[in-house]
């Protein structure tokens, strides 16, 4: 009878401040014991599976975010056409190290958007501890090799994005720099802490003014092999890789909403990206964020909680290779003339909640810091300055006064899955993953309440 007192009470929209907890403390109770995220979860990993752009599978997931929008009974359920890149990586996929010791096979994955090798490419291998270190070398010392960029993550950092930051650049600058040297192809050290035989892929790019080589990335454990044995003298580096580009393809953003009832022109977004590399199942990056984006809204949707502004959540198309979802995005809500006041991404994998970063002015992260009164129970302690996401960032340059929101979970696995083989679904921990939709959820209620 409480509970039912207390949904009339919210649908009336009378409902006191000091209820915040209690509601919070519904939402919890929903997605803990009556939660749909895991079995969506697992549909998208195993009913659709890998979702590159351009990709047949990256089509089914469309379809199949429509539907479960759809099903959840959400309003304006419709699709944003997007032009996206189409990029495959094709069936052969190949690297050996010749040195004195022997032959050895080694695990190799292109990088995305890198060319193939037209056949067998072989040539000696050089080595570099960084991408600083070859820019500083010379043509004479690198024309006609293969270049190895060795730069580990440094895992002194406690926040592994952090160590991320710090060397994702040889995954989408090496092939350039390479180039600029004469090289005929560059390997890559994956970018990822654990030592072990996956390699990570991830996007690379070229520029029109350098010749462009093919890219790949081995994993850890080869990468550590290669550099003992170019210390006893040469190696030979051969791989072939039959990537492709294709022309871009036509996609969509998958987007649904919940209108508000006082202020239904000021929209707050929730949202992930759809699409994920072509290895694994895209499990934590991001199907775990596209689920989180769904839950939350369908557990204020349960409650029959009554939002003050427009909920939108929106699936983005394209994230890992060109941002074209994001940007379509921010585009069209110019173009319509909407007032976006906040907007949350979930990009971070499906670990244990820590809290939420903000990107946005001194005094709204101010703001997010009062909420921690009501969610520090929830073991959320981080209300910080920080990064949003890439999705929501092209909304940043079109609406000044927005607030961004990235969802911070525990870091300390995350890599361990990014963009490999080992993103699937098995590696989502299903407590983890609905402790996540609570928090978004929670955090959705307060900025619909505060703002």
């Amino acid at each position: 009878m409480k509970v039912i007192f207390f949904f009339v009470l919210i649908s009336f929209g009378i409902v006191a401040q000091n209820t915040d907890s209690s509601f919070i403390r519904l939402i919890y109770n929903q997605a803990l014991s009556k939660g749909k995220a895991y079995e969506d979860l697992r549909s998208l990993c195993k009913d659709v599976g890998a979702r590159l752009s351009g990709s047949s599978e990256a089509a089914m997931a469309v379809q199949w975010g429509k539907e479960r929008l759809e099903l959840n009974g959400f309003e304006n359920v419709y699709l944003q056409e997007v032009k996206v890149p189409h990029w495959e990586r094709g069936t052969k996929e190949s690297g050996w190290i010749n040195s004195k010791d022997g032959l050895r096979k080694i695990n190799i994955l292109a990088l995305g958007g890198s060319i193939g090798t037209n056949g067998l490419l072989e040539a000696e291998v050089i080595e570099f501890k960084s991408l600083v270190e070859l820019q500083k070398s010379s043509k004479s010392n690198v024309e006609g090799k293969i270049v190895f960029i060795n730069q580990p993550m440094n895992e002194q950092f406690v926040n592994t994005f952090n160590a991320y930051g710090g060397c994702y650049s040889i995954r989408g600058e090496g092939a350039i720099e390479a180039s600029k040297l004469g090289a005929v192809g560059v390997v890559i050290r994956s970018v990822t802490l654990p030592m072990d035989t996956h390699p990570h892929t991830g996007s690379m790019h070229y520029l029109d003014s350098v010749i462009k080589i093919p890219s790949a990335a081995i994993s850890t454990l080869d990468s550590e092999e290669l550099s003992k044995l170019l210390v006893k003298g040469k190696v030979k580096f051969s791989m072939e890789l039959d990537c492709r580009v294709f022309p871009d393809e036509l996609s969509y953003n998958v987007i649904a909403e919940i209108k508000g009832i006082e202020k239904p022109n000021e929209i707050i977004t929730v949202g992930a990206h759809l699409d994920s590399w072509d290895t694994g199942e895209g499990a934590h990056d991001d199907g775990a964020g596209i689920v989180h984006s769904m839950e939350a809204l369908r557990i204020l949707k349960e409650l029959n909680y009554k939002p003050r502004h427009t909920i939108r959540v929106v699936f983005f198309m394209n994230e890992e290779n060109g941002n074209k979802g994001g940007i379509a995005y921010a585009k069209r809500s110019i173009d319509r003339g909407e007032n976006h006041i906040a907007a949350i991404e979930s990009d971070r994998g499906g670990f244990t909640p820590r809290g939420f970063d903000c990107d946005g002015s001194h005094e709204q992260v101010q703001f997010l810091k009062t909420f921690g009164k009501n969610l520090n129970e929830y073991d959320l302690f981080h209300f910080d300055r920080g990064f949003g996401g890439v999705d929501i960032g092209p909304l940043k340059k079109s609406f000044e006064k927005i607030m961004l929101i990235g969802f911070v979970p525990d870091s300390q696995r995350y890599f361990d899955f990014h963009h490999a083989e080992t993103d699937v679904f098995e590696s989502v921990n299903k407590r983890e993953l609905e402790l996540g939709c609570a928090a978004i959820s929670s955090l959705l209620y307060m900025l619909d309440k505060k703002m």
